[in-house]
């Protein structure tokens, strides 16, 4: 067995070896990448496990933390349809029933209210076409509520005449 290389007098001893996993070191800045980015997004995202049972939450960004009032450490593992939806399994399969899917519907925060949100739902696939996690992106819907339940509250006095 040939001797190993030795390091530069004057190299850094922590510097990762880049030029010995190439693809690893490439992965794990895609992966820190895409989670800045995530970070970074004004929608709420959270990413849930499709493998595991009732879809438990492994991701959820800054904005869904002040969307629905739970940090990540308390989403983190518990099912996404438990967890906003109140089980509601009639609801988790229209979400997890197609590819990708819109909805408007009501998720309930932390504080135990009800929030009308638009949820974007896609599946992330694996090697074998399997779906190995779900993204979903919520938008809050509450101020075009207000303002649809105010012009509705205008035209009925209107309509009365």
């Amino acid at each position: 067995m040939p001797p190993r290389p030795r390091a530069a007098v004057g190299a850094p001893v922590n510097q990762p070896r880049i030029e010995t996993a190439p693809a690893l070191f490439r992965l794990l800045s895609d992966s820190a990448l895409a989670r800045a980015a995530l970070s970074a997004c004004g929608f709420a995202v959270a990413l849930a496990d499709a493998g595991a049972p009732g879809q438990p939450i492994t991701y959820v960004n800054v904005a869904f933390e002040r969307l629905f009032g739970y940090r990540e450490a308390e989403a983190r593992s518990r099912g996404v349809i438990d967890l906003l939806f109140r089980g509601n399994t009639e609801l988790a399969q229209h979400l997890f029933s197609e590819p990708a899917s819109r909805r408007k519907l009501s998720a309930w925060g932390k504080d135990g209210g009800s929030l009308p949100v638009e949820a974007a739902v896609s599946a992330v696939r694996g090697a074998d076409g399997g779906v190995t996690h779900w993204i979903l992106a919520f938008t809050d819907r509450s101020e075009i509520e207000r303002v649809r339940e105010e012009l509705a509250s205008l035209k009925s006095p209107v309509a009365a005449r």
